[in-house]
């Protein structure tokens, strides 16, 4: 089985000026030091986290002691350094268990999935930045790609990235600035990628022919939970061949109605050129 790959972890310089600009300091770096370990692959040393967030080290080491007071943050004394706690899924179950969209969207994820025998996936954007997934269902067959929720990955990249640019509202320049970051199998010249933003915006949805990773087809359709807002996306993920076997035109329209519905449910009846 494989897995959809994330973004590898570096110095965080966003949640670094987050910091430095917030006007409640104390809340921000708390949130930063629970992101940044929340993405990191192995625990993290206080020196670590001080440096990549640009905290004093002392500082650094309050926030990560009243966060293991709340029981958000472990600390292995031993090594020395920290991860997340149980503490952090108490809150994450709370969450998901009054998120509408997931309520909405769990049914139609399960009935695409075992139809068209793929993955599939809710997804919550949060901007420019990331997306994080919140709902997942799986066809139950051997050969699948995976992705946990809370897996984070960079908003614009894949099916769903286009997605994000075509209903956005973004600016092409700052398009641009995050296109340059992404990293793909068979990557596209930013051109050619706002050629398929452009068809994006016409047919409703996006597709990925294995541009992001060799050999998958990614399928995605935007939903908004405002009619001002892209909010989340629904996104079909399967194996080439297994998908021209089981019909991808089929499988597009029947992401799309899905992702119609829901937004209809959320916030009212209307097209993707009116949000």
């Amino acid at each position: 089985m494989s897995e959809l790959r994330q973004r590898p972890a570096r110095p965080d310089r966003d949640l670094a000026k987050a910091v430095k600009d917030s006007k409640a300091p104390a809340i921000s770096r708390a949130a930063a030091v629970l992101r940044l370990l929340g993405k990191s692959d192995t625990p993290l040393g206080v020196q670590t986290i001080a440096r990549q967030l640009g905290l004093v080290p002392s500082t650094c080491l309050h926030v990560l002691r009243a966060l293991v007071a709340e029981e958000f943050v472990s600390f292995d004394t031993d090594t020395k350094r920290y991860s997340l706690e149980a503490g952090v899924l108490t809150l994450a179950r709370h969450w998901l268990r009054r998120n509408r969209f997931n309520d909405l969207a769990q049914p139609a994820l399960d009935r695409i999935g075992q139809t068209y025998e793929v993955t599939t996936l809710g997804v919550q954007i949060v901007g420019l930045e990331h997306m994080f997934v919140v709902a997942t269902s799986q066809s139950g067959h051997n050969l699948q790609v995976s992705a946990q929720i809370g897996s984070r990955f960079p908003a614009l990249i894949s099916a769903t990235g286009r997605c994000i640019a075509a209903f956005g509202g973004h600016s092409e320049s700052d398009l641009e600035a995050r296109f340059k970051l992404l990293r793909w199998d068979e990557p596209p010249t930013f051109q050619e990628w706002l050629t398929q933003v452009r068809k994006t915006r016409v047919q409703g949805f996006a597709v990925d022919t294995g541009q992001y990773i060799s050999g998958v087809t990614v399928v995605a359709a935007p939903v908004w939970k405002t009619r001002a807002k892209l909010s989340h996306a629904l996104v079909a993920i399967g194996i080439g061949n297994g998908l021209r076997r089981t019909g991808l035109p089929e499988l597009q329209t029947a992401l799309l109605q899905a992702a119609q519905t829901i937004s209809n449910q959320l916030c009212g009846e209307f097209g993707p050129g009116e949000a």
